[in-house]
């Protein structure tokens, strides 16, 4: 699996950034040219039915090569990265055979990473870690699931001595903005079950997640000079940051951790006449999500009480659900993961996904599908890095999953 070093830096080169609350699908043309590169490569593999559709997505198979009863598994990553932080002129840098230090990314900026704030960089003292330069993202989630997907592809096609059923390969748009999976093509990917690869660390196994969803708020206030404002003035601002008081302290993501939920003001902007603040509401029970919800429309409701009706307009929608009820009937997925990893000596660590992948949809779609880590860590930010080793013990994960699933 050595060329998946080559590969993955290949693909981060090509901006995929994509963009919320874009009408057009996928919200960014340019994810295409990732698209068109994975469909090419795929055809030069020898892949079969290989196609991208008018949406961005790309779709292959790997035929059965032989005739016995085998389900036809699938394996899906995402092209696009975060716009959380800039994916545009990403600069790579391999940190060989990495000593326990701090590492410096960025000589003129002077942007380091050091294991005191990062504790998990001890993990991989004596490995190889791919990092940014500090100034963009990095795009290991999830071109590095991409590239572990094409490598196995790759292994398949070129070692036909190994059995299998039909494999689907899927790559998707828009993951990033919770729209992976809006239009994809489940019967005509062909699969009966499927794993995303959109994980974290090296063994994590996911297939519960956060129900979620979005409150994006309007805040219509009254601008009057301030010098005669005394009972006539309704700042917006204010009224946000009144709204925001109004939520539990403690619930937000930087109190949170394991199955605790919370509230999530992902950005706020406006001035005294309108304000505009978007919320991610998240939980992996889904009483305690609904509760949430109920909690955000009382609050603006109270706000209309208080500051006359249609002050603050509210538009609340769910975006996906844990997958946790739609797995568990095939639970044998997970059994299947565990006993690939532990052949590789590899410990599997399942753990909750503090997020969603397209698999969650997916999943209500008809198409069961837990997640798989990618080897990937801190995501969405400049601090973003992954480790070679991992990329590689992952693409034979991979390979174990196919083989599983032959000798069932």
């Amino acid at each position: 699996m050595s060329n998946i070093t080559d590969r993955f830096l290949r693909y981060v080169l090509v901006d995929t950034e994509s963009m919320s609350d874009q009408e057009a699908f996928p919200s960014t043309e340019k994810q295409k040219n990732l698209g068109i590169m994975l469909k090419e490569e795929l055809t030069a593999l020898g892949a079969q039915d290989v196609r991208m559709d008018d949406y961005g997505y790309v779709y292959a198979r790997i035929p059965a090569n032989t005739t016995k009863k085998i389900p036809a598994v699938g394996f899906i990553s995402h092209m696009d990265t975060s716009p959380d932080c800039p994916g545009n002129g990403i600069h790579p840098q391999i940190i060989r055979n990495y000593d326990g230090k701090t590492i410096r990314m960025n000589a003129k900026t002077g942007e380091t990473m050091s294991p005191e704030r990062f504790p998990e960089l001890l993990r991989y003292m004596g490995q190889d870690l791919i990092t940014t330069d500090g100034t963009t993202l990095l795009g290991a989630d999830d071109k590095a699931g991409v590239a572990e997907i094409m490598t196995m592809a790759e292994y398949l096609l070129t070692h036909p001595e190994i059995e299998h059923g039909t494999i689907c390969i899927g790559f998707t748009p828009d993951e990033e903005v919770g729209r992976g999976a809006d239009f994809f093509d489940v019967e005509g990917f062909g699969a009966d079950v499927a794993y995303t690869v959109d994980g974290g660390a090296l063994g994590e196994i996911e297939y519960e997640n956060f129900n979620a969803a979005s409150a994006k708020l309007h805040i219509n206030g009254v601008n009057i000079h301030p010098g005669s404002a005394r009972g006539q003035m309704k700042n917006a601002l204010l009224i946000g940051m009144e709204l925001q008081q109004m939520l539990p302290m403690f619930q937000n993501p930087a109190c949170t951790d394991g199955y605790e939920g919370f509230f999530h003001l992902n950005n706020m902007s406006g001035d005294v006449e309108n304000a505009y603040m978007n919320y991610i509401i998240r939980d992996h029970d889904r009483a305690k999500f609904e509760e949430k919800k109920a909690l955000m429309t009382s609050v603006v409701s109270y706000l209309n009480t208080k500051y006359g009706e249609g002050t603050v307009e509210l538009n609340l929608k769910d975006s996906y659900y844990n997958m946790r009820e739609k797995i568990e009937p095939h639970k044998y997925l997970i059994e299947i993961a565990e006993n690939a990893m532990k052949s590789l000596d590899v410990e599997p660590v399942v753990c909750p996904i503090r997020g969603g992948t397209d698999g969650a949809r997916l999943s209500y779609k008809g198409l069961p599908c837990p997640n798989l880590c990618a080897g990937g860590h801190n995501f969405h930010g400049r601090y973003e890095y992954v480790c070679i080793q991992s990329m590689e013990k992952i693409a034979d994960i991979l390979v174990e999953i196919v083989k599983a699933f032959a000798e069932r």
